[in-house]
């Protein structure tokens, strides 16, 4: 395994740690303020973190790949595009927040792992035996931890879940973006974009309370310098040298790190048929990209 390839997991593995604990903080802001304020709040102030960043590395070297600078109409429109999909997967998520644990949504969120190879059936892509066995698996795991004994699914559950399939869209898009802007200008502009769409939407769907925001800074300073300004920019470093499916597989360890982070801090305890749930919805994640962990081709379906 070449050496980028290693450095790109370990930052994947952080990004991924810093993410499962996010959820707790996503959780607990909701307990203060709306989704769509926190949201836009939150991405402000990971937009202003990387601002020095920015600065520095473009009187260093300029936002250039590959010494191909790209023109600013390009740049906004890609900035549009990745922020859009940022403002549509981070809004369902923060929504499904109100209504279900920090642990349950971010096993429900890492089920987009198992649609990042499905979805590049768009590319021609081959999906192979492994994907399709993680997809079995993982949708039995989404029925045990989402529906009730008496066969309702809780709500909250079915906005993360739709969630997950704008995140799906994000990992693609980044692969494709890392190879042609700087990851820190990607992760300024998606930031921007999303934070005033959400603020938009804050204004005219909810209400704002100076004392109410106050009272949620802990969980939105975590939110916005940690969860956005460091690990977005952690996976769209990394990227640049983990194919999008790869990348998926690692980053859904969020699951995982989102549980125990429910557990020491808000004192979340899943039951018996939740905890079978994450664990077939891991074990789907886990073969859906076995073909990548083990460095063999599966047959193609």
């Amino acid at each position: 395994m070449k050496t980028s390839t290693i450095k790109a997991d370990f930052i994947l593995i952080l990004a991924a740690a810093i993410w499962g604990f996010s959820f707790v903080a996503q959780r607990a802001g909701m307990n203060y303020i709306g989704p769509f304020l926190f949201n836009g709040i939150r991405f402000a102030l990971g937009a202003l973190s990387l601002v020095p960043l920015i600065l520095w590395t473009k009187k260093k070297n300029g936002f250039v790949i590959h010494e191909k600078e790209l023109p600013k109409k390009v740049v906004l429109r890609y900035g549009l595009i990745i922020g859009s999909v940022l403002f549509c997967g981070a809004s369902l998520q923060q929504i499904g927040m109100v209504y279900t644990s920090a642990g349950k949504a971010g096993f429900i969120t890492g089920l987009y792992v198992v649609l990042v190879p499905l979805a590049g059936l768009f590319w021609r892509q081959s999906v192979h035996i492994g994907t399709w066995l993680g997809v079995v698996v993982a949708t039995a795991g989404l029925y045990f931890i989402s529906v009730t004994d008496t066969f309702t699914i809780e709500s909250g559950d079915l906005w993360v879940l739709a969630s997950a399939l704008f995140w799906t869209a994000h990992v693609h898009v980044i692969s494709w973006l890392s190879q042609e802007m700087d990851a820190l200008l990607i992760a300024f502009l998606q930031f921007i974009v999303c934070s005033i769409l959400s603020l938009l939407s804050a204004f005219f769907l909810e209400a704002i309370i100076w004392a109410s925001i106050w009272d949620a800074a802990i969980p939105i300073f975590y939110g916005g310098v940690f969860s956005a300004g460091i690990a977005y920019t952690l996976q769209v470093i990394a990227q640049r040298d983990a194919p999008a499916a790869h990348a998926a597989i690692i980053l859904s360890i969020e699951g995982v790190f989102a549980v125990i982070g429910g557990w020491l801090l808000l004192s979340e305890v899943l039951s018996r048929r939740s905890l079978i749930g994450c664990g077939l919805m891991f074990a789907g994640m886990i073969f859906s990209q076995v073909h990548i962990l083990y460095g063999k081709r599966s047959k193609a379906v």
